[in-house]
């Protein structure tokens, strides 16, 4: 029997992302990003627990990443939507590099994952919202 997770978020990205690019896609030249904004919507989806961090996504959701905590050496966030979601950028040891884009509630999310950070980790991450 494996040990329990505590699961702190589980769903897709924000409905805003989607809602702005759908509006920007009325502009011929914003297409790609609208296109991009779906296949988020349809198919991307975060699974953040007190041990790990699994992204779900790419066309029909076939390509899946995890990540635990004890393999990241940074976080960089960017707010997006008037703050009310953002883009994490989470680099892991080897130099790879794991994308989150349009996470819902991001400061928060943010604030959980860098509790589980090394000290390392988090003086590299600095503060929430820069680049």
């Amino acid at each position: 029997m494996g040990i329990k997770e505590e699961v702190y978020y589980d769903g897709g990205p924000h409905v805003g992302d989607l809602i702005i690019n759908l509006l920007l896609g009325l502009t011929v030249i914003c297409l790609p990003l609208t296109v991009g904004a779906i296949v988020r919507a349809l198919w991307l989806r975060y699974r953040i627990t007190d041990r790990r961090i699994s992204v779900t996504g790419g066309w029909m959701g076939r390509d899946r990443s995890d990540v635990i905590y004890s393999e990241i050496v940074k976080v960089v966030t960017v707010p997006r939507g008037l703050g009310t979601w953002g883009d994490m950028v989470l680099t892991l040891k080897d130099g790879s590099r794991l994308e989150l884009r349009a996470v819902p509630r991001f400061r928060e999310v943010y604030e959980y994952i860098n509790q589980r950070l090394s000290a390392r980790a988090q003086k590299a991450s600095g503060a929430l919202g820069t680049v």
